[in-house]
């Protein structure tokens, strides 16, 4: 773990001016953010904020049977770890690492402090909500009303906005559980994708072909949730 000097790499932490970001470095660590780590569970105290660089996190809701489904990602545009900004110290959901990668971790009472009324956190904490909302009311309706294959082509988008390298390693597995779906369902429609030419996948590695054509076969949640991150300012970026 090491004390960052800067705080680049994650688009709301980078937008503070340089001496507000030069005060507030001291409070934060750069942390290693392992594929499948559980950073916060339903009804447990949030110890830290999280603030994703390279890593992307899924914020899950589960349900009393242990079925569970995204309602929003965060990548390098957001930051985990809400409750805490708005007064709480708990979650309904679930937040799980489905990209590995790094993050700048803030402990949780640091973040309460940090965030008075009017202050810098505070005013840049609340311009992303709306992005956040965006996401999750997007996701309802595109899990409601739109097939697998879309739904996959579309997370595959919003996963590569924030990993534009084209490479991922997912399993069906993972995927399964993030849009809700069983992992069949997943097959098929990743087999879909394969045979269009858009994607190819084997051993939990997926590499993206043709980006243009994944564009064509998504919903149109995905161009909604990108339009709004734009708007604010907030779109991700390698």
């Amino acid at each position: 773990m090491a004390v960052p000097h800067s705080l680049q790499g994650n688009r709301l932490l980078g937008s503070l001016a340089d001496a507000e970001a030069g005060l507030l470095a001291k409070h934060f660590e750069l942390v290693t953010l392992r594929l499948g780590e559980m950073l916060y569970e339903p009804g447990i105290q949030l110890r830290h904020a999280y603030f994703p660089t390279s890593a992307i996190v899924s914020l899950h809701y589960v349900t009393e049977s242990g079925a569970a489904c995204e309602t929003a990602g965060v990548g390098n545009e957001g930051f985990v770890g809400v409750s805490l900004f708005t007064g709480g110290n708990t979650m309904l959901g679930s937040a799980i690492v489905h990209t590995s990668g790094d993050a700048y971790r803030l402990p949780g009472q640091m973040m309460i402090k940090l965030c008075e009324p009017r202050g810098a956190m505070h005013r840049m904490l609340l311009g992303y909500f709306p992005v956040l909302i965006t996401q999750i009311a997007q996701n309802a309706v595109c899990n409601r009303h739109h097939s697998i294959d879309q739904q996959l082509a579309r997370w595959l988008l919003s996963t590569l906005d924030r990993i534009p390298s084209g490479e991922l390693a997912l399993t069906q597995e993972l995927i399964a559980g993030v849009l809700g779906v069983r992992r069949e369902g997943i097959t098929e429609a990743a087999g879909e994708l394969q045979r269009a030419g858009y994607i190819r996948y084997r051993r939990g590695h997926l590499s993206v072909l043709d980006r243009t054509g994944l564009e064509h076969r998504a919903c149109e949640c995905y161009g909604v949730v990108k339009q709004e991150m734009r708007r604010l300012g907030a779109s991700p970026r390698p």
